[in-house]
C-alpha cells in the first residue's frame, strides 16, 4: 500500500458532510497529510474549525487569498489524490463543465492527481438526465466515482444517493494510488467457497464469501496486474475490470485452475476448497420422511489442488496458499501452518485465523505469511483490501 500521502479532500455543500468529517479523520490517523477545501455551502453545515481540527492542518477557503504564494494553484499541483466526498449533484455538474469560480475547482484543475468523488444527493438529482451524462463525462477522463449507496436520505426518503461510507471510499481513493509495480503479470486467483452437491437442492458448504480474494484482484488490477478470478460462489461483486471464470465444488475448481494456471505467472489459492464431497449425490431431493431419524453420508477426500499445483510448478511462476485455522494459540497457529506449507510445497503460505466472527464475512482481516521455510516473511491486519498489498508486495 501506498505510504504517506499529500491529499486534498474536498467537501462541498449537502448534509452528508458531516460524514466527511469520518473520511478527514480516517485519512490522517493512516498518516497521510490531508488539506481540506470546504466550499462556502458546505460551511453552512460543518465549522471551518471542526475541519482544522480533524485535518491538523489551516484550512483554506478564499480563492482570492494568499495570491502571493499562488495558492489556487500550489494546492492542486502538490496533491498526490484529491478526494471531493460528498460531491453534490451542483458540484459534479461544475466538474463536468471544467468550472473553476472557487479554491475547490482551481485546485482540481491545477491537479494532475487522481480524483475520487463520492456523490451525495436525492435519488431524483441522482438518476437525472443531466447529472447521468455528467458522471459519465467524469467516469470517462479517468474520474473514480464511489457510490453513491442506496438507502436512508434527508427527510423521509429512501433510495439511491446515499453517499458511501467514509472506509469504503478511503479503501476506493487508495486503489487510484497504488504503484504500478505488477504492469505485465498475469495473475490467476480463486476466492470464494466451494460447494459439494447432496442434491440438486442441498450441498455441504463453508462461510467463505469471496472479500479477501476479491480485494486481492481489486489490488492487483490497480498495480497493474492482468487478473483471472475464479469465482466459487462468491457473496460479493467481483471487479469489473477482470476476467472472471466461475465455478461451483471443489472438482470444478480444479479444472479450470489448473487451465487458467498455464500461462499465469502467479497463482493466488484464496478459496475455501472442501476436503470432501458426498460419494454419491442423489439424483432427486432427498426426502426426510423416507430417511428417517437418521441420514448417513459417505464422504470421500477431494483431490488437492494447492498441492498439485506447487507439484507441477514452473520455476518463474509463484504459488500462494491460504489456510484459514480457529487455533488461537500463536505458536500452535504458526506450527499448524509450517506443517501445512511443507505437505502442500507452495512458495508461500497464508494464515489466516477463523471462527464464529472473524475471517470469514468481514471486512477485515489479520495474516502471517510464511515461505517455503517455515519462516514469517510478513504480517497484516487491517481491511482486506490493505491486508491485499501486504501479500502482493512479496512479488514485488
Amino acid at each position: 500500500m501506498p505510504g504517506s500521502l499529500n491529499i486534498v479532500v474536498g467537501i462541498t455543500g449537502g448534509i452528508a458532510a458531516y460524514k466527511a468529517v469520518g473520511l478527514v479523520r480516517a485519512l490522517v490517523l493512516a498518516g497521510h497529510d490531508v488539506h481540506v477545501i470546504p466550499t462556502e455551502s458546505a460551511l453552512r453545515f460543518i465549522g471551518l474549525p471542526t475541519f482544522e481540527a480533524i485535518s491538523r492542518n489551516p484550512v483554506h477557503t478564499d480563492l482570492y487569498e494568499g495570491v502571493s504564494e499562488v495558492r489556487h494553484v500550489a494546492i492542486g499541483q502538490a496533491a498526490d489524490l484529491i478526494i471531493v466526498a460528498p460531491a453534490t449533484a451542483n458540484s459534479i455538474a461544475k466538474l463536468a463543465a471544467g468550472i473553476a469560480d472557487d479554491l475547490l475547482g482551481n485546485s482540481i484543475l491545477a491537479s494532475r492527481a487522481p480524483l475520487v468523488i463520492a456523490p451525495a444527493m436525492h435519488t431524483e438529482m441522482w438518476q437525472h438526465p443531466a447529472t447521468v451524462a455528467n458522471i459519465a463525462t467524469l467516469q470517462a477522463r479517468g474520474v473514480v466515482v464511489v457510490g453513491p449507496a442506496e438507502g436512508r436520505l434527508t427527510g423521509a426518503d429512501s433510495g439511491p444517493g446515499r453517499m458511501s461510507e467514509p472506509d469504503d471510499i478511503v479503501e476506493a481513493a487508495m486503489l487510484t494510488v497504488q504503484p504500478r509495480d505488477l504492469t505485465g503479470r498475469s495473475i490467476v486467483i480463486s476466492a470464494g467457497g466451494t460447494r459439494e452437491a447432496l442434491d440438486p437442492v442441498r450441498f455441504i458448504g463453508n462461510r467463505s464469501s469471496g472479500r479477501q480474494g476479491v480485494a486481492l484482484a481489486e489490488v492487483a488490477v490497480a498495480r497493474g496486474a492482468s487478473v483471472t478470478l475464479i469465482a466459487a460462489n462468491l457473496e460479493v461483486a467481483a471487479p469489473a475490470s477482470v476476467t472472471v471464470r466461475q465455478v461451483s465444488s471443489a472438482a470444478e475448481l480444479k479444472s479450470v485452475v489448473d487451465e487458467a494456471a498455464r500461462g499465469a505467472d502467479v497463482v493466488i489459492m484464496a478459496a475455501a476448497v472442501a476436503d470432501y464431497r458426498p460419494e454419491d449425490v442423489a439424483p432427486s431431493k432427498i426426502k426426510k420422511d423416507q430417511q428417517g431419524d437418521e441420514l448417513s453420508l459417505r464422504l470421500v477426500k477431494n483431490p488437492d489442488i494447492l498441492a498439485g499445483l506447487a507439484a507441477t510448478n514452473r520455476a518463474d511462476r509463484v504459488v500462494i496458499g491460504f489456510a484459514a485455522e480457529t487455533e488461537t494459540d500463536r505458536e500452535e497457529f504458526l506450527r499448524l501452518g509450517r506443517e501445512k506449507i511443507a505437505r502442500k510445497g507452495c512458495d508461500y503460505l497464508v494464515l489466516n485465523r477463523v471462527g464464529w466472527s472473524e475471517g470469514f464475512a468481514t471486512d477485515g482481516n489479520s495474516i502471517v505469511v510464511l515461505d517455503r521455510a517455515g519462516d514469517i516473511v510478513s504480517e497484516a491486519s487491517g481491511s482486506k483490501a490493505s491486508v491485499a498489498g501486504h501479500i502482493l508486495d512479496l512479488l514485488v
